[in-house]
């Protein structure tokens, strides 16, 4: 069954105005972007700094206004339903800007105040318990860890019940234990129906939670593709042999062929994926009654898609 796109962008544009002293310019964020995303997917946006990210969830959030284009929510139109469309969707930001003063049961109160819900029809419990937060209800913000924190500007975003849960960088500047465990919730809410967009700067995230990733630089949509077909552009392969003798191999042995070390007992090389097959190399060692005792085998990272694209 093809499931409903949540979120619909076409040709969105934002220009800023630039006046200096010089000259009076103006700077292209975001030109023609065009980009659908489904219900229930989590779904990456990638790109370097100043690439557009940012201003694109500022559009979506309202506090920035788009210069041209196309943008519905969850069905609406934002320029005719702005409302319903800030309503459809809950941002996390990047930085922690919490009142210190205020309980995490407190600030979702006032949330969901801001958000014209009725104390009758509230969640508050019920979203303090998701993100495990429920035993620190009545603590002050101060007093919460970092990784506290971050859960609940996670849950300030899902006293309305959006359905699309925006990202902002939400694992930068965290230790790898937090960012396991801010892993777990998203996973979590998307298995309960929530559709996740993230912006991150950690491409193996990426990699390990994105069905499909798009990659915007310089304001433009450069790849969009399914996680698994953005890593099958690497060609490159690269493959380690542990064996019971040496080998005599050397470069272009077969075509693309590059011996990266070659030791006693084990031998790490390369080659392009579009001009030699996997079976070609094991008939090297075959052919000179090399037992391969092992393999290890990387076909390269996002990270590799990623550089190869924003730098061309």
């Amino acid at each position: 069954m093809n499931k409903k796109n949540v979120l619909s962008i076409k040709n969105l544009n934002k220009t800023y105005s630039v006046n200096s002293s010089k000259s009076p310019n103006s700077v292209h964020a975001l030109k023609n972007l065009n980009l659908e995303v489904k219900e229930g997917e989590i779904f990456g946006l990638l790109g370097p700094n100043g690439a557009g990210k940012t201003t694109f969830i500022n559009i979506l959030s309202g506090t920035t206004i788009k210069t041209s284009g196309e943008v519905n929510v969850w069905g609406f139109d934002l320029d005719i339903n702005p409302r319903q469309v800030r309503a459809s969707i809950g941002i996390v930001p990047q930085e922690v800007n919490l009142d210190p003063f205020f309980s995490p049961r407190k600030l979702l109160e006032l949330q969901a105040g801001m958000y014209g819900i009725k104390k009758k029809d509230r969640i508050t419990d019920t979203v303090l318990k998701l993100v495990s937060l429920e035993k620190e209800g009545e603590s002050y913000a101060r007093s919460l860890s970092g990784g506290m924190k971050r859960r609940l500007l996670m849950a300030k975003a899902l006293v309305h019940q959006p359905p699309i849960l925006f990202l902002d960088e939400p694992t930068a500047g965290v230790d790898i234990i937090l960012r396991r465990n801010l892993w777990d919730n998203v996973k979590l809410l998307n298995k309960l129906g929530v559709t996740i967009i993230l912006t991150t700067h950690y491409l193996e995230e990426a990699e390990a939670v994105c069905n499909r990733i798009g990659i915007l630089t310089n304001g433009s949509l450069v790849a969009l593709d399914s996680t698994q077909n953005l890593l099958s552009r690497i060609q490159t392969k690269k493959v380690t042999f542990k064996i019971n003798s040496p080998i005599d191999l050397k470069n272009d042995t077969l075509k693309s062929l590059k011996v990266i070390y070659n030791n006693k007992n084990e031998i790490c090389v390369s080659y392009e994926k579009n001009t030699l097959s996997f079976n070609d190399l094991i008939d090297i060692f075959n052919k000179a009654n090399i037992k391969i005792l092992d393999i290890s085998s990387d076909d390269g990272k996002l990270e590799d898609v990623f550089v190869n694209i924003t730098k061309n």
